[in-house]
């Protein structure tokens, strides 16, 4: 069993109330640890170490120097990967090929990418006339934002905490990390390498803990606090953003999604099937960018329907070391409650359950961990839950359309814009759909390919800003306009 401290200023510690909490595995149920649980003073102490470390010698840091401490500690995160592969299947009950293939390799290049990033870019120059003729120049200063707190999800831990953590780095700010209460392990972790790598104290600083009334309500309201940067619910991203006005700090919100995939009758019906299995399927259907609605044309609807149901009852439910496994668990049993209560409601909806709808048996210790079974649903009308909120689960709807007005009405018909995923051989139909769709991320013929140099955020009530490449030097730097009279 393992001891989740704080780190703060450097150093591992206890929380200052003498507060903790359990982490169970998601896999068979078991206690793997004891996490301690920052309240006020534990929240105050890493605020005021990253605020220090803004003045010390981080905040006078030549760039150069600043992006090589970077580049070493994607090194080191590199050579000690076995252990963050460990810690995340512990927290997660990912299998072992995912986090070893590609959470702990793509949180390590973030800090690479965001390094190097830094190291070329520059900012706007313009030369205007004047009334004397003499002109002038306008340079654009960049200078950090401050202190960010970036409070991060449980579904893929390392990978999206770092996906804030690094270009707040490297653009010179301190942070406070506030992962999820299920998910602290490599968190922590990232402490020991940051103290192995030379970053300075005070510079990068975790604190454990739950939303309301603990950690993250408390370092929201931290005034000290110069941005927001969160992953996660809508509803909690709206609690935060209210805390964020006082003050009037910045935020970047990553938020909910109910993404629809379009499957059009002229698709690769091959590639189609195998895309939308991993859409709706991977990491038990805990991912944001997941599809949990699917418009398949009228021709081909019965075939893919089919084909899918085939796809989803091979999955091989199990455990991070299993052979075989395709389907882990869900993260807790309160969020299995969570998407059980769907399954629940789309029964009494009187759906068609085309597959799944339960809970899977092994008849070993797995059964005292979190499988869900996948679960595909048809016949449901578009206006009720099942179609409306965030189930985080490995389900699916397939509703037929005949008409490409109707698919995209369909699409669209959602407060959320977070991705959409579209299937068809046609170019012009994947220009002329893509371009209408109300989505941060739209992909044709693929699913969760990412070029992290891209924008990547949601529209609507699925997110604030953008993050990737110089998209999110916007959220972590303030810009100067200096304007020199010749």
């Amino acid at each position: 069993m393992t001891r989740f401290d704080l780190f703060i200023d450097g150093t591992f510690r206890s929380a200052k109330s003498g507060h903790s909490f359990q982490k169970h595995s998601p896999v068979d149920g078991r206690l793997i640890g004891t996490v301690q649980e920052a309240r006020a003073q534990d929240v105050d102490d890493a605020v005021r170490a990253a605020r220090a470390a803004l003045s010390g010698s981080w905040g006078t840091m030549p760039l150069r120097q600043r992006t090589d401490l970077l580049l070493d500690l994607s090194h080191a995160i590199a050579r000690r990967s076995a252990e963050f592969v460990e810690a995340e299947v512990q927290d997660t009950g990912h299998t072992r090929h995912f986090s070893k293939t590609i959470e702990i390799p793509r949180g390590a290049e973030n800090f690479e990418i965001f390094a190097n990033l830094l190291k070329n870019s520059g900012g706007e120059f313009f030369a205007m006339d004047t009334p004397d003729g003499t002109g002038a120049i306008n340079i654009e200063l960049h200078r950090p934002k401050g202190v960010i707190a970036v409070i991060s999800p449980w579904n893929a831990p390392f990978l999206l905490m770092t996906w804030k953590v690094a270009p707040a780095l490297a653009c010179g700010n301190t942070v406070v990390v506030k992962p999820s209460e299920e998910s602290p392990a490599t968190a922590t972790l990232l402490g020991e390498v940051m103290n192995e790598v030379g970053i300075p104290k005070g510079v990068y600083n975790v604190i454990h803990g739950f939303g309301p009334g603990s950690a993250g309500e408390l370092l929201t309201q931290h005034p000290d606090v110069d941005g927001i940067t969160f992953t996660g619910e809508t509803r909690t991203g709206e609690a935060i953003m209210k805390q964020a006005a006082v003050g009037l700090r910045d935020v970047s919100f990553e938020l909910g999604g109910k993404n629809p995939a379009l499957v059009f009758a002229d698709c690769d019906i091959d590639k189609a099937v195998e895309v939308v299995m991993r859409s709706a399927f991977a990491n038990c259907g805990q991912v944001c960018l997941g599809t949990e609605r699917i418009y398949v044309e009228r021709p081909i609807f019965e075939a893919f329907t089919a084909r899918l149901k085939a796809g989803a009852e091979a999955l091989q439910p199990g455990g991070p070391d299993d052979p075989g496994t395709t389907l882990g668990p869900l993260i807790s049993k309160e969020h299995r409650d969570k998407v059980l209560s769907y399954y629940a409601k789309a029964r009494e909806l009187g759906a068609t359950v085309v597959t799944g709808g339960g809970i899977p048996t092994f008849g070993d210790d797995r059964d005292k961990g979190f499988f869900i079974q996948p679960t595909i649903w048809t016949g449901l009308p578009d206006d009720c839950a099942i179609l409306r909120e965030e189930i985080f689960g490995p389900c699916c709807h397939i509703r037929p359309f005949d008409t490409e007005e109707e698919a995209i009405a369909c699409a669209n018909d959602t407060r959320y814009g977070l991705s959409a995923t579209i299937l068809t051989e046609n170019l012009s139909r994947a220009h002329r759909v893509g371009r209408r769709l109300e989505a941060g991320v739209i992909w044709v013929n693929s699913w969760f390919l990412r070029d992290l140099r891209t924008s990547f955020g949601g529209s609507k009530s699925s997110g604030i800003g953008r993050e990737g490449g110089v998209h999110s030097l916007e959220f972590y730097t303030e810009r100067s306009n200096l304007c020199i009279k010749l």
